[in-house]
């Protein structure tokens, strides 16, 4: 199975990122993290990008706020599928992020998902990997019809009490 890389701009994002490595772990993806900033040490995401599909990896997610080039860059190097997790800041509570992750040029893409939304990040990674893979496509929908119980559990709780 190929790995998700996991990169974060500063490692104060490691909350977001630790919810979409637990749902990699969870899917029995292997994943590495590392903190790169793309302002501050360019190289270094040049590098690790630019080898990734080499280096077995099928799916990038980078995590940045504030100017959030993280994800762009990392999308720039590679024609592996890159998911954008923009993250939440002090400033403008993540929108800047979010609007820089998501609005990228015309033939750099990047997949954006919400502010913080390092679960969706995980489990959009693990749909692009299930595309090839029909025991992790087996997980995700047992996942689905899990989480569909559990509302339909809750449905006859408030009905129950009401």
């Amino acid at each position: 199975m190929k790995k998700v890389a996991i990169l974060m701009g500063s490692d104060s994002d490691l909350p977001i990122i630790k919810k979409a490595t637990d749902m990699l772990s969870s899917f029995g993806i292997p994943f590495e993290v590392h903190v790169y900033s793309a302002h501050r040490m360019p190289g270094y995401v040049r590098e690790f990008v630019s080898s990734a599909r080499e280096n077995g990896f099928g799916v990038i997610i980078a995590a940045a706020g504030m100017a959030a080039h993280l994800a762009g860059v990392c999308a720039s190097y590679t024609t592996l599928p890159v998911i954008g997790i923009p993250c939440k800041s002090a400033a403008l509570e993540g929108i800047d992020a979010l609007l820089a992750t998501v609005q990228m040029p015309s033939g750099i893409p990047v997949a954006t998902v919400a502010i913080d939304g390092g679960t969706n990040a995980a489990i959009l990674a693990a749909q692009m990997l299930a595309i090839e893979d029909a025991e992790l496509a087996k997980k995700l929908a047992d996942k689905r019809a899990a989480d569909a119980e559990k509302i339909i559990e809750k449905d006859r709780d408030i009905m129950a009490r009401l």
